[in-house]
């Protein structure tokens, strides 16, 4: 039975890929259980990732391309006409599983393309689709490691690095962004310890950074969201490194709701205050981050812990899934091809510059 793995994956293996259909590890159990969830249709994948089986940018967009892959096996057309057709109702579909991050839609988009360019038949169309998704996966994971490279020079040795949300493996095709970044560190021989924020409500920190960092050896300990800023003051973090799930061409983030206020924190503090991300998570087509749509999730989320109601009845709640940070609160972009500081705009389009 064929795999369709990149020969370089991660010790820690969110997504696999096999004839019979997708893996994903599914998050929501993380750290009390390790369970694989099989999926087999394009509805499926839609409802994994609306559902938080997986999450981050970049994982998301890798799922959403494998995504599209299952549904081209399963279409039957009169004409490679009618096959496009069908098969871009399907992408249209999954882009919708979850706006804000704009890798879903850029692996769509770049599957769709392929398959437009084509001109093979219906088989061979497949096949390429199947091809190029890998790719993308095995991009991400090379990207990962150039990122972490890269930023691991940013990071001062001795450090205590605060990360929110989990921007690693997990969150990836492999090795992980802002965590690749505070591996890498790791790995160059630095002495770091990592502060991993809770991350209400889903508590990504708590129950996935930590799981990540203790299975490949780095000192975490998890703090209350609340607390980040008096540890600030107090002189306990040296540095900040978080993710994006999109970064528009001035460069203002979108990420996980809570980076924004991290980032105000870091400026009266003057702590350096690093967003680590793919080219792939940056949208050109987006001039500013008032343009990026923000994901609202069930105010349920918020209302209860553990399936169990914490808030009043009748009380309702508010549930941001992210936020926007504007690019004057962030010392240095650090992509797989570079570390881009301010002006951004120009900056993040050079990037693209062949």
């Amino acid at each position: 039975m064929p795999e369709y793995l990149p020969p370089n994956l991660d010790i820690i293996r969110p997504i696999l890929w096999d004839s019979r259909g997708l893996r994903l590890l599914d998050q929501r159990l993380l750290p009390w259980r390790e369970k694989y969830l099989r999926l087999r249709t394009p509805r499926e994948v839609k409802k994994a990732i609306k559902d938080m089986v997986v999450r981050g940018a970049p994982a998301i967009g890798i799922t959403g391309a494998i995504g599209l892959v299952l549904g081209a096996e399963k279409i039957k057309a009169r004409s490679k006409r009618d096959f496009l057709a069908k098969l871009k109702r399907i992408g249209e579909s999954l882009k919708k599983a979850r706006p804000t991050a704009v890798n879903l839609s850029w692996a769509i988009d770049r599957l769709l393309q392929k398959a437009n360019e084509a001109d093979v038949s219906q088989d061979e169309i497949v096949e390429v689709l199947r091809a190029e998704a890998l790719k993308i996966w095995e991009e991400d994971i090379e990207a990962n490691k150039a990122m972490g490279r890269l930023g691991a020079e940013l990071i001062p040795d001795e450090a205590t690095i605060l990360t929110h949300c989990n921007a690693g493996a997990l969150a990836t095709g492999g090795y992980g962004t802002a965590i690749g970044v505070i591996r890498a560190a790791h790995e160059a021989g630095k002495k770091i310890k990592v502060l991993a924020d809770e991350t209400r409500p889903w508590l990504q920190g708590a129950r996935l950074t930590a799981w990540e960092l203790k299975k490949v050896d780095i000192p975490v300990e998890v703090i209350p969201d609340v607390a980040a800023g008096f540890l600030m003051a107090q002189g306990k973090i040296q540095v900040i490194v978080v993710g994006a799930d999109r970064i528009a061409v001035n460069g203002d983030v979108a990420n996980k709701i809570g980076t924004y206020s991290l980032a105000v924190l870091a400026k009266e503090n003057n702590i350096p205050f690093y967003v680590a991300a793919p080219l792939s998570t940056i949208d050109l087509a987006t001039p500013g981050g008032q343009e990026i749509p923000i994901e609202w999730r069930d105010p349920k989320e918020v209302l209860c812990c553990a399936k169990r109601r914490i808030a009043p009845k009748g009380v309702s709640a508010l549930n941001p899934a992210f936020d926007i940070t504007p690019s004057p609160y962030i010392s240095a972009i650090i992509t797989e091809k570079s570390v881009v500081r301010a002006p951004y705009t120009k900056g993040l389009k050079s990037l693209f510059e062949v």
